[in-house]
C-alpha cells in the first residue's frame, strides 16, 4: 500500500489551523509515522528555491471535507506516460554559452542536465539550419537546384551548436532525447525564393526536402548525436519576418504520407517520432484530425506538437488525446516576451510556466519543452530582433548567470517527474490550488502544487483514508516526493 505524506513547511501554519473536522479525524502525535518523504519549495519574497524541507507526519484521514483545500490522489488510475521535460538547444543558446567563463559554462550544464545537482532535463529540441534565434540566416545547402544535396554541409553547426549539444548529452549519461525542427527549407526550394516571410515548399522539391532530413540526421550521427524525433515544420501557419514556411493541414499530411515517412523508413530511420503541427493549441484538433483520419499518413505519425502563443485553449489538448488515444501530444515550444532586462526578476514569468505545465499535463500531454535554455543580456542573439526571455540569462558582459523564476518552476517538474512516469489522479477541490501528480518508474510519487495567490494556502492530501496537512506559501510552488 502506498502511503501519502507531506512535509510541514512551517509548523505555525499547521498548528494554528482551525479545522475541527480535521482535528477529530487526526490521531494523536504519538500515533503518526515517520517515513522517507521530502518536500521541495520555491516561492516569491523568500530564499526558497527548490529548497528541501523535512519532518513528515501522516495520520488517518477517512473523509475529506468539502470546503477545506484538499488534493485527492489515486495511483490506481493511470494516464499518459512522460517522455521528458526540457528546452531548446539553439544557435543563440550555444553562442551565448561560449561567451561565458569556463566555470559558468560548467555551472549551466550542471544546472540543466544533472538530475541530482540540477533540474535533470531529459528531452530537448534543436533546429535544422537557422531559425530566428540564430545570428544569421543560413541553410546546409544553398546552391540552387542541388537536388542531390551534393553541397550539403553542417559546417556552421560545428562552431557552437554541436559542441554545446554534445556537452548536454554527456551530462545526462547519454540519456538525453532530442528532436529537431525546421523553420524553413532553403530559399531555392520555396515559392518566394526566401527562407523568411512564409512562402511554400515547391512541389518539385518535396522529395529533396525529405532527403534533407535524412542528411541532417546522418551528419549529426557522425558527431555522436542521435535524434529521438522531429517535427515536420515549426509553426506551419505563420508568415513571419524570420524563417517560416506555410503548410496547410492537407499539405502537411501529404508530405508526411508520400515523402517524409517513406523516406525515413527507406533509410532505416522509421523509429524516429514524427510530430505534426508544432504550433498553437487553438486549431490543433483540426490539424490532428486531417492527419490521423488518413491511415496511410497516420501510420508514420507519433503525435501532435503545440505551442502557447495564441490563447490557452488547454481543453484542445485533451480533445486531441481523447479522440486519438493511440497518438501523443507534446508541448514543443513556449517563451515569455518582450525582453526587458530590468524585468528579469519579476515572479510572474515562472507562474506563467507553472500554470501552463500543470494544465497541459492534466490534459494528457506527454512532455513539455521550453524554448531557448539560455540567452544573453539582450534576449538574443537573434537576427531579426525578436528578443525574448530564457529561464537562464547569461550576461556576456559581466560573465554572470541569472536564474529567472521560470528556471525553478520548470525544475519542479523536470527534476522529479522522470521519463516513464505516469500521471495519476490528482483531484483538487480548491480553485487556487493547482496540482498534478505522477508515479515514477521507481514507484515514487511526485505531486506538484502551485499557489498564485497573495496568501499561504494550507491544504491536505488524501489517499484511501490516509493523509496529512501541509502548506504552500503565497506565490509558491512545491513538489512532494513520496518514496
Amino acid at each position: 500500500m502506498i502511503v501519502i505524506i507531506l512535509a510541514m513547511p512551517g509548523c505555525s501554519s499547521v498548528k494554528n489551523q482551525q479545522d475541527d473536522n480535521y482535528a477529530e479525524n487526526t490521531p494523536a502525535v504519538s500515533e503518526f509515522n515517520f517515513t522517507d518523504v521530502k518536500q521541495y519549495t520555491t516561492s516569491r519574497d523568500t530564499n526558497l528555491k527548490l529548497s528541501e524541507q523535512n519532518d513528515f507526519l501522516i495520520g488517518n484521514f477517512p473523509q475529506p471535507e468539502e470546503h477545506f483545500p484538499t488534493l485527492i490522489l489515486d495511483p490506481a488510475k493511470r494516464f499518459q506516460t512522460i517522455e521528458g521535460f526540457g528546452g531548446a538547444l539553439t544557435d543563440a543558446a550555444a553562442e551565448t554559452f561560449y561567451k561565458l567563463p569556463k566555470e559558468k559554462q560548467a555551472e549551466l550544464i550542471k544546472a540543466y542536465f544533472d538530475k541530482d545537482e540540477g533540474i535533470g532535463y531529459s528531452l530537448c529540441r534543436t533546429h535544422i539550419h537557422s531559425c530566428d534565434f540564430s545570428s544569421e540566416s543560413y541553410a546546409y545547402s544553398e546552391v540552387p537546384g542541388d537536388t542531390d544535396l551534393s553541397y550539403f554541409s553542417i559546417g556552421h553547426d560545428l562552431n557552437y551548436k554541436i559542441p554545446f549539444i554534445q556537452k548536454a548529452i554527456k551530462k545526462t549519461g547519454n540519456q538525453l532525447k532530442l528532436f529537431a525542427s525546421p523553420w524553413s527549407p532553403p530559399a531555392w526550394m520555396k515559392t518566394n525564393n526566401s527562407m523568411l516571410q512564409g512562402g511554400k515548399l515547391k512541389g518539385e522539391y518535396f522529395q529533396t526536402w525529405a532527403d534533407y532530413f535524412v542528411r541532417f540526421f546522418e551528419a549529426y550521427e557522425e558527431h555522436d548525436i542521435s535524434f529521438w524525433g522531429l517535427t515536420v515544420q515549426n509553426e506551419p501557419m505563420a508568415v513571419q519576418r524570420w524563417e517560416s514556411c506555410i503548410f496547410t493541414a492537407t499539405e502537411e499530411r501529404d508530405f508526411v504520407k508520400n515523402y517524409l515517412g517513406p523516406t525515413l523508413e527507406k533509410n532505416d530511420m522509421g523509429d524516429k517520432k514524427i510530430i505534426i503541427w508544432d504550433h498553437n493549441r487553438g486549431i490543433m484538433y483540426q490539424r490532428a484530425k486531417v492527419a490521423f483520419d488518413d491511415p496511410e499518413a497516420s501510420k508514420y505519425i507519433w503525435g501532435t506538437g503545440f505551442h502557447w502563443y495564441s490563447g490557452d485553449h488547454f481543453e484542445n489538448v485533451k480533445q486531441v488525446a481523447e479522440a486519438f488515444p493511440e497518438k501523443k501530444t507534446l508541448f514543443t515550444e513556449g517563451c515569455v516576451f518582450p525582453f526587458d532586462y530590468d524585468k528579469i526578476e519579476e515572479w510572474h514569468w515562472g507562474e506563467r510556466y507553472g500554470e501552463s505545465i500543470i494544465n497541459d499535463l492534466n490534459n494528457s500531454t506527454s512532455g513539455w519543452v521550453d524554448w531557448n535554455i539560455l540567452l544573453d543580456e539582450n534576449g538574443g542573439p537573434n537576427h531579426v530582433a525578436n528578443f525574448c526571455y530564457a529561464p537562464v540569462i547569461g550576461n556576456t558582459k559581466t560573465g554572470e548567470l541569472i536564474y529567472m523564476s521560470s528556471y525553478y518552476y520548470l525544475g519542479h517538474f523536470s527534476k522529479f517527474i522522470r521519463p516513464g512516469a505516469q500521471r495519476i489522479i490528482c483531484s483538487s477541490n480548491y480553485d487556487d490550488l493547482q496540482a498534478t501528480a505522477f508515479i515514477n518508474p521507481d514507484n515514487s510519487i511526485a505531486v506538484v502544487a502551485m499557489n498564485q495567490t497573495d496568501s499561504e494556502i494550507d491544504f491536505k492530501i488524501w489517499l484511501e483514508g490516509k493523509g496529512t496537512l501541509t502548506a504552500i506559501p503565497a506565490h509558491g510552488i512545491c513538489t512532494l516526493v513520496i518514496n
